[in-house]
């Protein structure tokens, strides 16, 4: 089939075109042929949180990406789905995760589409973590114009009913990000991160913004059994956020000691360093959907600590792949010491090796696109 993917790629960085470049290179060696439609001008600098919106990785090889889409440009809009109506794609795939983007995509799939395009959704969130006025009006306009939805987690699936009841919906588990490299060494690992060898490490990784939780996990490493243990955390992501919020309460709970600090983006080719060199990943969220992070763990076979909230809890074992905890920093901080006191490293890492095969890109794309 010729398919078509509408949304964020190359030269822009993130998950998001993470998991797009990866869904169409799974697509393409299953035989389709597949283009992807991206971004010339995806969020005006104002909007945009993080330093840099583009990457600094090599051109993904073997796939088509042609920017095109301006996500504020409503004559652009009509430019970009007229377009795309003459590839006479058999489906069109787009990715949904902000109602920002609701005007644009919605408009553009419109258009692009003909009488037998199918037009696929795989939604991240349909009701946003940081919510504004003309949220659901947005994301409304966006799901008209979709046929098929998929979604990664029970609490998106339930979302998704109050925007439509008619369509067809499928649920089926975000897949793991294989796409960043093999698993190292710890020694390799922690060697080429410049930390000490033989500590304990916990890590936080992603952006950090206030649903995530980062202050829950720095007031649970404050606690005198992380302290006496030597357990430090490591924190590698882009502060999306208050900056100055997490370096105050860093401060005030007097953990610098207990810290590794990594807070500027992590490019691709760096990813395998530092979820290699850690022995346990912490999700401490506040609210969630599902969590591209949880699968980065799953590819570098890492137990896991994920708060019990939205989806979080679907792929966790509690107790055989890692620990699902309240939002709370005490009940973070019981499930790190427990993993550490009692050893748990290699019974969790090989439950973990066999919750991964769950999660493959040829059984995602499969399920997706049958009807």
């Amino acid at each position: 089939m010729k398919i078509v993917i509408i949304g964020t790629a190359y030269p822009y960085r993130g998950g998001i075109a993470s998991f797009n470049e990866r869904m169409a290179e799974e697509l393409a060696t299953m035989g389709h042929e597949v283009i992807i439609y991206t971004f010339t001008l995806q969020y005006p600098s104002f909007l945009f949180p993080g330093k840099t919106q583009y990457s600094t990785d090599p051109k993904p090889e073997n796939l088509k990406i042609i920017p095109l889409i301006n996500s504020v440009n409503p004559l652009n809009w009509i430019k970009a789905g007229l377009r795309i109506r003459k590839e006479k794609a058999d489906i069109i795939i787009s990715k949904f995760w902000i109602p920002f983007m609701g005007p644009a995509l919605g408009t553009i799939i419109r258009l692009a589409k003909n009488k037998k395009t199918r037009s696929i959704s795989v939604i991240d969130n349909i009701i946003p973590h940081e919510k504004r006025p003309g949220d659901k009006i947005l994301s409304q306009y966006y799901t008209g114009a979709i046929d098929e939805f998929v979604v990664m987690s029970s609490s998106v699936k339930e979302d998704l009913k109050k925007f439509t009841v008619s369509k067809p919906v499928k649920l089926i588990p975000h897949p793991i990000y294989d796409n960043y490299g093999k698993i190292l060494g710890k020694s390799i690992a922690r060697k080429h991160l410049d930390i000490e060898p033989d500590n304990k490490y916990v890590m936080f990784f992603g952006f950090i913004r206030d649903y995530k939780g980062l202050d829950l996990l720095l007031e649970a490493m404050n606690n005198d059994e992380i302290r006496k243990l030597g357990i430090k955390c490591i924190v590698a992501g882009e502060y999306y956020g208050n900056r100055d919020k997490y370096e105050k309460l860093i401060s005030e709970l007097n953990i610098e000691d207990n810290l590794i600090l990594k807070t500027d983006f992590i490019p691709n080719e760096e990813v395998k360093y530092y979820f290699s060199a850690a022995d346990l990943i912490v999700q401490p969220y506040k609210s969630a959907t599902q969590s591209g992070i949880s699968q980065l763990a799953y590819h570098f076979e890492k137990p896991m600590v994920v708060t019990n909230v939205g989806g979080l809890p679907e792929i966790v074992d509690n107790g055989k792949s890692g620990y699902v905890v309240n939002p709370d920093p005490e009940d973070i901080a019981n499930a790190i010491i427990d993993f550490f006191k009692t050893g748990n490293e290699n019974i969790f890492s090989e439950k973990v090796k066999e919750k991964k095969k769950e999660f493959s890109w040829s059984n995602f794309v499969i399920k997706m696109l049958v009807q």
